[in-house]
């Protein structure tokens, strides 16, 4: 396992948000599943996940190429996807309609958003998938969307509702029902196979809907794919007919990740303001642009600034420090860390509810962050759907004598939250697994020590 020593830190100058790894995902699944040539998406995010969704993709038959710098140290890139999914094609080239052909693999990685899609254009196919991936991966629930596919058709099997499955299609679309309260991926999964199939689908969510902002840009996107979603009951109710799915004549553009976003402006906030983002949000909507909202209601003011190449945003931090605050993240799970750490630039307490899906991520956020913030400085109250997070009083505990350890337990949004608040703590942190910023920000450790970071290698 690897580890880094992290140690308080003045940051200040300018950084770059990655691009969004939902509109990766979502642009590079639309293009190969276009009923002509997928055409061109640009400022493609490069990391782990976005990459298992290229591999998944060529897997069930879609050609891809790569461009622009793309798997040569850049974090962006052009795809061009020429040839798109038509049939289930076996490594060797044969076909697998009518039970020929051998079993098309799909390691997915640590890729929920890979594997819950991939599922569903697997069960496009006339033959037979199986999707895995890796030890966190094969934790998380997936028996809503396998038990959807099966109503529409498909034979589906797993291990207890989770990876590795098995599936085999067609399905032939038509009314179906999905839980809402589980994961947004399952909706998705579905929205963007529907035009694909002969009958369409009439979605019913039932339980609730979490995550909400992420179908917006699930709609979204496919609108830029010339889909039409019929919105019937707002998340409750949509109807898609099949219908051609058609890449824009120009490409489609991906925007800045929100939710790096929010993660680059809290490590801007906790340095005082002495740190700028550059940014590409464009006009597509990402429910994590919510995080700015919060940093205003806790007493911090933000300034965006039209630029050449997007928007500059800067933080001003209030005298005194942020105010407490109560906060609602049932559509915002990819906020909690964020959000979380800021407790160590507030003079109250942070109040989180509502977010008990963050459970089911990579890790169970809400866990790990109650276990490792109060050796940060913070005290946590754990709760069921959240936490309450307060520094106003606190030291931090660990560490004996030498260096505290943190355990973000291989969860890309978790360490690099835990990174940020360990430049704002003081002493000296080992935190472990670096590598875990490859799934959504693989430059992060470069462009937080750009600015001035004392992170370094550690054993």
């Amino acid at each position: 396992m690897a580890y880094c020593s992290v140690s308080r830190s003045s940051l200040s100058g300018v950084v770059r948000c990655p691009p969004s790894k939902s509109y990766t995902h979502r642009a590079i699944f639309l293009s190969a599943l276009a009923d002509l040539g997928g055409g061109r998406v640009s400022n493609v995010l490069r990391s782990a996940d976005t990459d298992a969704t290229i591999e998944a993709c060529r897997r069930l038959g879609a050609s891809i190429s790569v461009e622009a710098g793309y798997g040569n140290g850049a974090e962006a890139g052009t795809l061009t996807v020429t040839d798109t999914i038509r049939e289930v094609r076996s490594p060797g080239g044969a076909t697998g309609a009518g039970g020929g052909g051998e079993i098309i693999r799909i390691d997915a990685a640590n890729s929920g958003t890979t594997i819950r899609i991939a599922a569903g254009v697997a069960a496009l196919l006339d033959g037979r998938v199986e999707l895995t991936g890796d030890s966190s991966l094969r934790t998380r629930p997936m028996q809503p969307l396998l038990d959807a596919l099966s109503a529409m058709g498909a034979s589906c099997s797993s291990a207890d509702g989770r990876p590795p499955l098995h599936i085999r299609g067609p399905i032939r679309g038509g009314a179906v029902e999905i839980p809402g309260n589980v994961s947004s991926q399952f909706v998705t999964s579905l929205f963007l196979c529907a035009p694909r199939t002969d009958s369409g689908m009439s979605i019913i969510i039932t339980g609730g809907m979490v995550s909400r902002p992420y179908i917006e840009s699930t709609i979204s996107a496919m609108r830029e794919f010339g889909v039409s979603v019929q919105t019937q009951v707002p998340y409750r109710r949509y109807r898609i007919a099949p219908q051609r799915i058609s890449p824009p004549a120009g490409g489609f553009a991906v925007p800045s990740d929100a939710s790096s976003l929010a993660l680059l402006l809290a490590a801007a906030a906790l340095n005082d303001g002495n740190v700028a983002v550059e940014a590409q949000m464009g006009t597509l909507p990402q429910g994590d642009e919510a995080f700015i909202d919060m940093l205003e209601s806790m007493g911090a003011s933000i300034e965006i600034r039209d630029t050449a190449g997007g928007e500059m945003v800067r933080v001003g931090m209030p005298d005194g420090g942020l105010r407490g605050a109560k906060f609602d993240l049932g559509n915002h799970p990819d906020l909690l860390p964020p959000l979380a750490i800021m407790a160590l630039g507030c003079g109250g307490s942070l109040e989180i509810s509502n977010v008990g899906h963050a459970r089911l991520k990579e890790t169970d956020r809400i866990s790990i962050l109650a276990r490792e913030l109060p050796k940060l400085g913070v005290d946590v109250d754990e709760r069921e759907d959240g936490l309450v997070a307060d520094a106003s009083a606190a030291a931090p505990r660990g560490g004996d004598g030498g260096a505290t350890r943190l355990n973000p337990e291989n969860d890309h949004r978790l360490f690099m939250a835990l990174c940020i608040a360990a430049m704002r703590a003081g002493g000296e942190y080992v935190i472990s697994d670096p590598g875990s910023v490859s799934v959504s920000y693989p430059g992060f450790i470069r462009d937080m020590v750009a600015l001035g970071a004392r992170i370094t290698d550690a054993a």
